[in-house]
């Protein structure tokens, strides 16, 4: 099927009031610009990753060391997306003090000691700052300045419990196995982007 903007929209899914600097840990998929099967191809249930794909799965743990206090959990690179969990901590005070527990989210253990003063990041920052520099890199592979790697939006879901995590850190394990079946697949008959992430995280 070839990619329909009326069919494969995605629209904004962000929570209008809900603050994208809190700790907690997020899961991501990014899509390439139409769905283009960009970064490699399944062969027998396993992801052949392009030297465009590579340059994706290369740079992602390099994106912890951009901002001082995001980790990074479980990510895969599918032939037309990516999907991955973020996990923003919360910065040390001033007196050292670790306020990662503190607020309602599923936040993370221990955090590293900032290596500069920055404010917590968004979560739309990071992604922002992940697409470019793919983006600038696969172009200088590619001699192509002006080409569109990345689909312009995104979508998120705040894990909230210890059942989602696990779910979706299945799901992105196992990711390779059901590509015939993957709502990104421009061949899949499943188009609901909403629904179908629901059965996997198993809303809270």
């Amino acid at each position: 099927m070839v990619y329909n903007p009326q069919i494969h929209h995605r629209h904004s899914i962000r929570l209008p009031e809900y603050n994208y600097r809190q700790p907690g840990y997020y899961f991501v998929t990014m899509s390439t610009q139409n769905r283009e099967c960009l970064f490699g191809e399944i062969k027998e249930e396993k992801i052949i990753l392009s030297e465009i794909g590579k340059i994706v799965y290369d740079f992602w743990p390099k994106v912890r060391e951009h901002f001082n206090n995001v980790e990074l959990d479980e990510f895969i690179v599918m032939p037309n997306h990516f999907h991955g969990i973020v996990v923003i901590k919360e910065i040390l005070n001033y007196r050292g003090e670790d306020n990662s527990r503190r607020g309602n989210l599923y936040c993370g253990g221990g955090v590293t000691p900032p290596r500069r003063l920055l404010s917590s990041p968004r979560l739309g920052q990071i992604i922002a700052y992940f697409k470019y520099q793919t983006t600038k890199h696969i172009n200088k592979l590619l001699r192509m300045p002006a080409k569109k790697i990345w689909q312009r939006n995104y979508y998120e879901h705040v894990i909230r419990n210890d059942q989602s995590l696990y779910n979706i850190r299945n799901y992105i394990v196992n990711n390779q196995l059901k590509w015939n079946k993957d709502v990104e697949n421009l061949k899949s008959e499943d188009k609901n982007i909403k629904d179908y992430y629901g059965k996997i995280i198993d809303y809270e």
